[in-house]
């Protein structure tokens, strides 16, 4: 039973990477803060499918500015833990 909630778990993350890329050029809707966030979270995985030869887009071309960057910066910090893992090996290695 627990793996099948993991492979639905794990499922639904790969539907929603795939499903969630920037598009390039096929929209005029304009991206703000959410799916700044959204798309600064899966910049990295978008990089390597670009470096393997996929057309999708690194960001959105139509964003609205200013918020747009502020939710895909903090996207990649979500994505890559923030500071709080510093504090916690600093922490432990300490004691």
């Amino acid at each position: 039973m627990k793996t099948k909630g993991i492979f639905i778990g794990l499922l639904l993350l790969v539907l929603f990477f795939v499903t969630s890329c920037a598009p390039v050029g096929m929209t005029t809707q304009e991206y703000g803060f959410l799916y700044g966030i959204v798309h600064g979270f899966i910049s990295p995985f978008v990089l390597i499918a670009k470096l393997l030869g996929a057309h999708i887009g690194l960001y959105a071309e139509h964003n609205i500015g200013l918020l747009y960057w502020v939710g895909f910066i903090l996207g990649l910090i979500l994505l890559f833990g923030g500071s709080g893992g510093g504090y916690a090996t600093r922490r432990r290695w300490y004691n």
